[in-house]
Parts: C-alpha cells; sequence; structure tokens
C-alpha cells in the first residue's frame, strides 16, 4: 500500500513545495557545475569553504588578467549574493556560474559569491549571518595571509564591492549597514548593485496596486522565509521603514530594475527613500525596457542584457 502524500505547508508554483512533514522540493536551481576555467572568457573557479560547521562556502572567481603580489594592478573585489527568494539557487548552479564567468571577465575583477543557507531548513536571519561571516573572511586576506592565495595576492581591498539580484539585493544592502555599523578591518566598501531587489511592505506601491496575486505571493513568501519577521513592513523586507537606511557604508549605489518586473517599483522606492534619508551617496536606477524580473540570468546574450553587464563593469571601475 503506498504512504500517503504528505500535507502541502507552501508551494511557489513552478520553483517549490513545501511539506508539513518537512520534506522540500525544489524544481530549479538543484544543478551544480563544477568550479573551472571557462573557455570562453579564461576565468578561473575554485570553492573555499568559510564555516566547517554550518558549511557556509564560497566559489571564487578570477579573470584571465589576473594582477600578482608583485605589482601595483590589485584588481577590485566583489562579494556576489545570489538571488532565489532566500530559498532555491545556490552559488554553484549553472546559472550563476554562467553569469559571474562573465561578469569577472567583463569588468576584470575578483568575485566572491557566497552559498549561504536557505530557508526553510535554515529560516533567516540565517542567509544574512552567513553573508556577513563571509564578507569577514574575505577581509581576512587584506593583509595577505589569509587561507586563499587568489585573495591574499590578487585582490586591492580598498576597492570592495556588493552585488546581488532579487534576495541577494535584499542581503545585499543589509550587509552595507552592517559594515557601516560593524567596520570589519582591512578593507573599503566602495558601491553596492541591487538586482532587481526583493522588497516589500504592507502598502502596495505602483504596479502592485494592479497585481494582487503577485504581490501576496511575493509577501507570503517573506513571510515563509522569515517566521520570526515582525511582518511586511520589518526592516528587513521594506527599507523604508529602517531608520539605519541611511548608514550604508559606501559612496555609490546602482539599482538595476525591469520595466515588467512586479519588483520594479520597489527598486525605484528604494532609490527615492535611500535619497530622502540624508545619506551622502549617489544612487542611480538602470530601468530595462520590456525585461521581467532577471531576465539578463534567463537570456543572457539579449541586449538589455549586455547593457547591464556592462554597466555593472563600469560601475566598477
Amino acid at each position: 500500500m503506498a504512504s500517503p502524500t504528505p500535507e502541502l505547508l507552501f508551494e511557489l508554483p513552478n520553483f517549490m513545495r513545501v511539506y508539513k512533514d518537512g520534506t522540500v522540493e525544489r524544481f530549479i536551481g538543484t544543478e551544480i557545475v563544477p568550479a573551472s576555467t571557462d573557455p570562453t572568457t579564461g576565468v578561473r573557479s575554485k570553492d573555499a569553504v568559510i564555516d566547517q560547521e554550518t558549511g557556509v562556502s564560497a566559489r571564487i572567481y578570477i579573470p584571465k588578467t589576473t594582477a600578482n603580489a608583485n605589482d601595483n594592478k590589485k584588481l577590485p573585489l566583489l562579494v556576489y549574493f545570489h538571488g532565489g527568494g532566500f530559498c532555491i539557487e545556490t552559488a554553484v548552479s549553472p546559472t550563476y556560474h554562467h553569469h559571474l564567468n562573465s561578469l569577472a571577465a567583463e569588468a576584470n575583477v575578483v568575485v566572491v559569491s557566497v552559498d549561504y543557507r536557505r530557508a526553510p531548513e535554515h529560516p533567516l536571519p540565517a542567509a544574512y549571518d552567513d553573508s556577513w561571516a563571509a564578507i569577514k573572511w574575505a577581509a581576512s586576506h587584506s593583509k595577505g595571509g589569509g587561507p586563499e592565495v587568489w585573495l591574499n595576492e590578487c585582490v586591492d581591498f580598498d576597492r570592495v564591492f556588493f552585488a546581488g539580484d532579487s534576495a541577494g539585493a535584499n542581503i545585499s544592502h543589509h550587509m552595507g549597514i552592517r559594515v557601516e555599523s560593524e567596520n570589519p578591518d582591512g578593507f573599503k566598501l566602495v558601491g553596492i548593485a541591487l538586482i532587481h531587489p526583493y522588497f516589500g511592505g504592507e502598502e502596495p506601491i505602483g504596479g502592485e496596486r494592479d497585481n494582487a496575486a503577485g504581490k501576496a505571493m511575493g509577501d507570503k513568501l517573506w513571510l515563509f522565509a522569515c517566521p520570526t519577521s515582525r511582518g511586511l513592513d520589518d526592516p528587513l523586507f521594506n527599507p523604508g521603514k529602517d531608520p539605519n537606511i541611511s548608514k550604508i557604508g559606501c559612496g555609490k549605489v546602482l539599482v538595476c530594475v525591469a520595466e515588467k518586473d512586479m519588483l520594479r517599483d520597489r527598486g525605484w522606492y528604494y532609490k527615492e527613500e535611500l535619497v530622502k534619508s540624508g545619506w551622502g551617496g549617489v544612487v542611480e536606477v538602470m530601468e530595462a525596457e520590456g525585461e521581467n524580473h532577471v531576465f539578463h540570468l534567463i537570456n543572457p546574450t539579449c541586449d538589455n542584457a549586455v547593457a547591464m553587464l556592462k554597466r555593472l563593469a563600469a560601475f566598477m571601475n
């Protein structure tokens, strides 16, 4: 006799299902690719364990035109946080591996792509804690004595950037605030790039008013990933409600939005709130016409994706 199907607890259609017995089914982002030398760009990658206890790791990318400890042309460092609603995708999926090969080559930067723990097995704030641990681990190389030779020899720690897409953009923002408050020794955060940031709030704004179902799904996902949240106006989800928004520890921010993305208006709202906060830096928005959420990962060779890749590269140089 077949065992009964467990009762469904949460579903993100086409992406994942979670059952009340704790079983998690993920339908995308489960494939992994090994670190390698990319034949197209010449970018090399390797994996590093950051914390043996939690299992947090990173994939490091180094461009073909790598500097070394014997010259004065060390490269900027990009710490990247992948998207996936805090629940799906990994730093070693084909999607992010290919994207960061391209970005490392185009921008000529060293990349540390953080593989943080995901909900629901590890609900928020685990992803924030893991991301901060990765930042401190990267900073530990600033004086040349860290465990990874590539970071010791090739990185200019006065030119550090954070970036991420969707949930990873949310993480990038909060790591920027944490840099200002905790000031890890050894590096200077220059800028943050938020790509299609996953933010929300109790009151609908812009196009959310005409897409109640889409907003409801985004809201439900947040409360699922962060069961201890104060709600939809939690500062972790709604930066406009965060009294610390002005304390981002860098001088410039780039926000990338897509015209047809349900989160588009949250990106523009973020810019408005950052400016209103009194933060003294420069924030710019790049909007891709006719595109949807994370289009650049789905169709990386389209004109808008290529334009965004070049804008991100320029932002870091």
